[in-house]
């Protein structure tokens, strides 16, 4: 298989770039309702998958690109189903934020497994990858039905309810996928040849 180019890390900025706007509308909203969190995990999925995609067809070639392309394609239908569920429940929200993060995340911590040693590119994958299963999966431990008053002294503040965690969770994951992904950028740009390690025969 043949390893990114020597210009990849910039691909690796532009994939931080939607986790950075996620992070940046959800922390300065007010509002965590489902609507919010549709959006931002549709806005999130659409332009991930328009980058990785073509980073894959590109960029990559063998098993490996067959698994980041599998994964451009899963977020560009969760994308898909998260504006079509846009005045949907919080149900629908947290089934599809653990089907698209677990199934996207185990679709490329296998790109990662598979390339290690080979891109430094994989580690990325590899943390990212797992980081959306890990995600994905603490999803499951919400109850949908979940309210719970906050007491705050001379203040009206509303209930934490589940779709207060989850929107809330997925600004988290999008700030630490973000500076991640810039920090691993600036690494490969700094250091191309690490970037562009032997090709596997």
């Amino acid at each position: 298989m043949t390893a990114p180019g020597p210009r990849y890390w910039i691909l690796v900025v532009a994939r931080a770039l939607p986790a950075a706007i996620v992070a940046i509308v959800i922390t300065f909203s007010a509002d965590h309702g489902v609507r919010l969190g549709a959006l931002s995990l549709g806005v999130f999925a659409v332009i991930t998958a328009a980058i990785v995609i073509p980073t894959a067809a590109l960029e990559l070639s063998g098993v490996v690109r067959t698994l980041v392309l599998a994964q451009g394609v899963v977020l560009a239908i969760g994308a898909l189903l998260a504006f079509i569920g846009l005045g949907g429940q919080i149900a629908y929200l947290l089934f599809l934020t653990v089907a698209l993060f677990v199934v996207s995340g185990a679709l490329e911590l296998a790109a990662g497994l598979k390339a290690r040693g080979t891109f430094a590119a994989a580690r990325d994958w590899t943390f990212v990858g797992g980081l959306s299963i890990v995600f994905g999966l603490a999803m499951l431990l919400i109850p949908v039905d979940y309210s719970q008053p906050i007491s705050v002294p001379d203040k009206v503040v509303p209930n934490l309810t589940a779709s207060v965690i989850v929107v809330g969770s997925l600004g988290a994951y999008a700030a630490i996928v973000a500076v991640y992904l810039v920090i691993a950028a600036l690494s490969l740009k700094w250091a191309p040849t690490a970037g562009v390690l032997k090709e596997t025969r």
